[in-house]
């Protein structure tokens, strides 16, 4: 097997997705291809921004390799913030500022259910391949734990009783939206 992209330029999903893949697979990153632009993700869904980020680094720079986009939907806000997850508190990416508009706008929600999706598209010799992680839950209605990244610390996933950000990263690694898109990529890279 080929040496791999991994389309992000964030550190937490590279260290999430090489400690679900193990060191039997070893990726390079962006920055290790010299792609320092913003790869475009304008497609307005989840699986079309993985797919556009993939394609990107096969078109531009020749390589197969794979990208994710992952989204929390929620129920009540009738599936947002959706695409815009990383962008849900203004343009520069701020978690807590995400975090603290989505608390905003449910505190008066009695309905917190919610889900993270993964896409994960693969993209091998110019062939498209695509995955998808789901996990429900709802959001908690503050902070709970300092661990993980992103929205971890307001998502309890649906039958445990700890938010993503109280988990240790090998017990997320079990049961969250990219660990189970990642295993089907794994599985899919070893029938290769």
């Amino acid at each position: 097997m080929h040496t791999l992209v991994f389309a992000t330029g964030n550190p937490n999903k590279v260290r999430e997705i090489q400690q679900i893949m193990g060191a039997d697979y070893t990726f390079l990153s962006l920055h290790d291809i010299g792609c320092t632009e913003e790869i475009p993700e304008t497609t307005g869904t989840i699986r079309g921004n993985a797919i556009q980020k993939a394609q990107y680094i096969y078109d531009h720079y020749g390589k197969n390799g794979f990208a994710e986009d992952t989204g929390l939907l929620v129920d009540a806000l009738d599936g947002a913030p959706g695409v815009d997850t990383a962008f849900y508190g203004g343009p520069q990416k701020d978690p807590n500022a995400n975090m603290d508009r989505l608390l905003q706008e449910l505190q008066h929600q009695s309905n917190r259910a919610a889900h993270f999706k993964t896409v994960i598209a693969l993209i091998l010799d110019g062939t498209i391949h695509t995955f998808e992680g789901i996990v429900e839950g709802h959001i908690l209605p503050a902070r709970q734990g300092a661990g993980g990244f992103g929205y971890d610390p307001i998502f309890q996933p649906k039958g445990h009783e700890r938010s993503f950000a109280q988990m240790t990263g090998e017990e997320k690694g079990q049961i969250s939206h990219r660990a189970r898109a990642t295993r089907q990529l794994q599985d899919f890279l070893r029938r290769l």
